[in-house]
């Protein structure tokens, strides 16, 4: 996954291969902002009603979802106009327990603003992004139970 030049302001991207965490990290760590905050999210070993899931499948309606994705950091922009640098990355395919399917970082000048901002990022792409999950487990696997219907990036609920 290519890291955006020194001067983007926001990093969005969906891969099939393992989230950068560490170089997202660095590229958001820059002299004007004193916080960064990030969120992984990972496979784990059970699912709303369902225990033993030992992988997840994701899958994204790839050119819809990076549009909504930059949909979603426009927005935080708007709400969080301090935010300094964005990154909004989603991983698809089969990923194994504990391997991070979702990342965000966010920079800031300060610690309140990043984290409210990296909680509405991770919230409104839950809610907002055409990615689905598949869970798979011991006896079979199928599509995520707790789905929800895909709302805009600015309906989602202020912080």
């Amino acid at each position: 996954m290519l890291r955006p030049d020194a001067s983007a302001r926001d990093w969005i991207a969906i891969t099939d291969g393992p989230l950068p965490a560490a170089a997202a990290v660095e590229w958001a760590t820059v002299p004007s902002a004193g916080a960064v905050v990030t969120f992984a999210g990972v496979v784990r070993d059970h699912a709303e009603g369902r225990p033993g899931v030992v992988a997840m499948s994701y899958e994204a309606y790839e050119e819809p979802a990076v549009r909504v994705l930059g949909d979603i950091a426009g927005e935080l922009r708007r709400r969080f106009p301090d935010v300094v640098r964005l990154a909004l990355l989603h991983r698809v395919g089969e990923l194994q327990l504990s391997e991070t399917s979702v990342l965000v970082v966010v920079s800031s000048p300060h610690r309140g603003v990043a984290f409210d901002a990296a909680e509405y990022a991770i919230d409104t792409l839950k809610e907002s992004a055409p990615i689905w999950k598949q869970e798979h487990w011991s006896g079979g696997s199928d599509w995520a139970v707790e789905q929800h219907p895909i709302r805009p990036a600015a309906a989602v609920r202020e912080h």
